[in-house]
């Protein structure tokens, strides 16, 4: 029931993956400036203006909302989908698992504004969230990365 919350407000996203990417990263740069540092091509970019047009940052913000959008599309079903994401960011990225938490809120407050997402969608989302997170912290274990 909760991605059917989010799946129905999941259209204006989908429509414009690159545009709502981009405005995700940069909204969690601006509230959360530590995690910049987490993406090695945009480390460097110190100006808000060329991070706020850089192709590259909408580019992987659209790649981030591709991927939620099929956790929510998998139903809780999600584990084929979540190892290879988790194993990826915690062996290659090195990601902790916090950050996912930072950018669960930042999605919610964009879905809010953009896409209408209500108060119950907002619930929904980070219930969904919660276990998604939960699930890749499983495999975080697994694999012996604590971060």
């Amino acid at each position: 029931m909760e991605t059917s919350l989010v799946l129905k407000c999941w259209g204006p996203v989908e429509a414009d993956y690159n545009t709502h990417g981009g405005l995700v990263l940069n909204r969690l740069f601006a509230e959360h400036p530590d995690t910049q540092k987490l993406f090695p091509k945009f480390a460097a970019i110190t100006d808000k203006g060329e991070l706020a047009s850089s192709a590259a940052v909408a580019a992987h913000g659209a790649t981030v909302l591709k991927k939620l959008g099929e956790l929510l599309r998998a139903r809780g079903d999600h584990a084929a989908l979540l190892k290879p994401l988790a194993t990826s960011h915690a062996n290659t990225h090195k990601i902790p698992i916090n950050n996912f938490k930072l950018i669960t809120e930042v999605i919610v407050k964009h879905m809010a504004e953009k896409a209408g997402l209500d108060g119950a969608g907002q619930e929904a989302l980070r219930k969904v969230m919660a276990v998604v997170i939960a699930d890749m912290d499983a495999t975080y274990k697994d694999l012996g990365f604590s971060g």
